[in-house]
């Protein structure tokens, strides 16, 4: 067993206690003293029977995970800090989950809600999707690779079989990952691309649904020829509850050819957002109607066809916000951008009210078209409606559609400009 003895610091961290461990590697809860914040650290100890040039092939395996998940910085990944080497180990220092991986919630009696699953998988998708745009495919996406925070945050982690597409690749020959999980491209050793991950991912939502795994076998080898060769039990038969577009999205996900998979994880999650709503079907179409009447008035919607808001509202949240709540915070990273279609909101900046926006308003959109962070908070001076979007949404609807919003975007910003408010949230 691998342990570090009487050390009590790496680095400049200190060690707080074991929390994982490996055969020849394990995690630990350590302390930042110069930034006051705890870390966690994943130590591996080199190799004391071989030469310099396999230590060194040690020592480059081991920080692949440093050098892929080290570029990327989104809330759904978790942030590599720092790595070295001390003494006769590698370490990595990453930010410090409190909470636990999906392995849990993967067993038939702890279930997670079919909502929660939807919603956790939806977000892996976003972080998935900002790996694959710079060009690392992660290639070992499993249950115990998903850390769900106590505060309900979803961090994808292990990056240490990574493959880097660009560049000095770090790729490391053979067939690694996890069997359950991997693509059939991946048991076969053949070139893959970012659809590997999505069929895991479909592979640990579907393991998240019914509490089995999409391909199990007496041995490794057996459940490899079965990715390879067979289908796994339709979802729809194991639990016949579930709306009948579950069953398209797992076939979907787990297409033995990947050019019949979801092309990007915006596409997969965009299907996510479909099945989610329409676990909320029923009880929300009998307000359709009226709705929409309400909407056609809004001054943003007025050069849109009746057929176009209803695909809007097929694609987007109702939110129902009380006073005196924050929508959007001041620096923070989102994409998401919103209409409002009662009540009035408040935009500061910093500690400066500098704008009320009323009914029929938009905010949010300047972070959705820039990619920027946002550079005012909005909150509500009084209990209020939205509709809230995001990139994925909108970039699933019809192209007519995505043109009217950036038109009418231009004009929103254009009217402030003019009026001299220089908001842009």
């Amino acid at each position: 067993m691998f342990d570090l003895q009487n050390i009590k610091t790496i680095g400049r961290y200190q060690i707080l206690k074991k929390i994982g461990q490996g055969s020849v590697g394990a995690v630990y809860l350590g302390k930042d003293p110069y930034i006051e914040r705890q870390v966690a650290i994943k130590v591996y100890r080199l190799p004391n029977d071989t030469g310099p040039e396999e230590i060194e092939a040690y020592k480059k395996s081991f920080f692949v995970e440093a050098q892929s998940a080290g570029r990327l910085m989104h809330p759904n990944i978790v942030t590599i800090y720092d790595a070295d080497q001390q003494q006769d180990f590698c370490y990595i220092t990453m930010e410090y989950i409190d909470g636990s991986t999906l392995e849990k919630f993967c067993k038939p009696d702890n279930l997670l809600p079919i909502e929660r699953v939807l919603k956790i998988i939806f977000n892996v998708c976003k972080g998935l999707e900002y790996a694959h745009q710079n060009e690392v495919i992660h290639r070992d996406i499993k249950p115990s690779n998903i850390i769900l925070s106590l505060s309900g945050q979803v961090k994808i982690t292990d990056f240490s079989i990574a493959y880097i597409k660009r560049g000095h690749s770090t790729l490391v020959k053979g067939l690694f990952g996890s069997p359950s999980y991997m693509s059939p491209e991946q048991v076969k050793e053949e070139f893959i691309t970012e659809r590997n991950d999505l069929f895991s991912l479909g592979s640990v939502l579907y393991e998240l649904l019914v509490g089995k795994k999409a391909f199990e076998g007496e041995n490794e080898y057996s459940i490899m020829f079965k990715i390879v060769n067979d289908d796994p039990p339709p979802i729809l038969e194991l639990k016949p509850e579930l709306p009948k577009t579950f069953g398209d999205i797992l076939s979907k996900a787990l297409a033995k050819n990947p050019s019949q998979r979801y092309q990007c994880s915006m596409d997969f999650a965009y299907d996510l957002r479909l099945a989610l709503r329409s676990l909320k079907e029923a009880p929300k179409e009998t307000h359709d109607s009226e709705l929409l009447s309400y909407i056609q008035d809004l001054p943003f919607f007025n050069n849109f066809a009746e057929s176009q808001i209803n695909e809007i509202l097929s694609a987007s949240n109702l939110v129902k916000v009380e006073k005196d709540k924050t929508i959007i915070q001041e620096g923070e990273i989102d994409d998401s951008f919103y209409i409002l279609i009662s009540g009035q909101v408040l935009v500061q900046t910093g500690t400066e009210e500098v704008a009320v926006l009323e009914k029929g308003q938009c905010f949010g959109e300047m972070a959705y078209l820039t990619g920027e962070a946002r550079s005012a908070t909005i909150i509500t001076k009084e209990e209020c409606i939205f509709l809230k979007f995001s990139s994925t949404l909108l970039n699933g609807l019809s192209e007519a559609i995505q043109l009217l919003f950036f038109k009418n975007f231009t004009q929103t910003i254009i009217k402030r400009l003019s009026k001299g408010t220089t908001t842009k949230t």
